[in-house]
């Protein structure tokens, strides 16, 4: 046997920041569209996958917190994470921000964690939004308690509209023009500031700058509010073209 080959260890590949993603096993969308939107010079992205219902409701949404630890734990240990995104926007509004967060830090190392829900309230500060036109795909029992979550943080959502879904598959499916059509819809009222897409199943990032421009007010999705919340957490100022106005704040 001849001997070992010597070797030299390089960097790590996040030199600028590393970015945790934990993504409901259900989902098929997320994952793409973060790596649509997260730099990849010197920023490395982990993902790991939390058990999830494929159908949607309170009570399948509260389940998932049990099972946030572990998730968590399955990210790389030697590891310490600028910021871990959870990446449920109603999950979030079932289980609490602040459970979210205790969860994630108990299953891995990092500085900051965040979600969709906190994601959002953080871009309506930043772009000074205090009303939204919400539209989300699922049935009215989960998008109540979605939009209660966001009332707490004192962002009104008088104009709201759903696909009344409940099975994840078909979510994932909903296509660009239905999202368009329905969106431009319902921020063409007058008495909103800007419009949100809920959920990050829902495919959104195609269909934001194209709503801002027929809109002439931000446009806002669950994928592009945790992608943006997280980059600055991290310290990150890149900004992807074409991803809505959010993006210049």
């Amino acid at each position: 046997m001849t001997a070992p080959f010597p070797y030299v260890l390089g960097p790590a590949l996040g030199e600028r920041a590393n970015l945790g993603l934990i993504v409901l096993q259900s989902d098929e969308t997320l994952e793409h569209d973060c790596r649509r939107l997260f730099p990849l010079d010197g920023v490395a992205q982990y993902v790991s996958r939390v058990q999830s219902a494929p159908e949607v409701s309170r009570e399948t949404l509260a389940e998932m917190e049990a099972d946030l630890p572990r998730a968590a734990g399955l990210l790389p240990p030697p590891v310490n994470f600028d910021v871990v995104g959870y990446g449920c926007t109603s999950g979030t509004s079932v289980i609490g921000a602040w459970r979210v967060e205790t969860l994630v830090k108990t299953g891995c190392s990092t500085r900051a964690v965040t979600n969709p829900l906190s994601a959002l309230v953080a871009a309506c500060q930043a772009l000074g939004v205090q009303r939204l036109a919400l539209l989300s795909p699922y049935v009215e029992s989960v998008s109540h308690g979605l939009r209660a979550a966001v009332a707490e943080h004192g962002i009104e959502t008088p104009v709201f509209g759903s696909f009344d879904e409940e099975v994840e598959t078909r979510v994932a499916r909903i296509d660009g023009p239905s999202v368009h059509q329905a969106a431009q819809q319902l921020g063409e009222q007058a008495d909103v500031d800007a419009v949100f897409l809920s959920c990050t199943n829902l495919r959104t990032l195609d269909v934001i700058a194209p709503l801002e421009q027929a809109l002439g007010k931000p446009v806002l999705s669950s994928n592009q509010v945790l992608a943006w919340h997280m980059m600055r957490l991290a310290g990150l100022q890149d900004s992807p073209a074409g991803m809505g106005q959010l993006w210049k704040v």
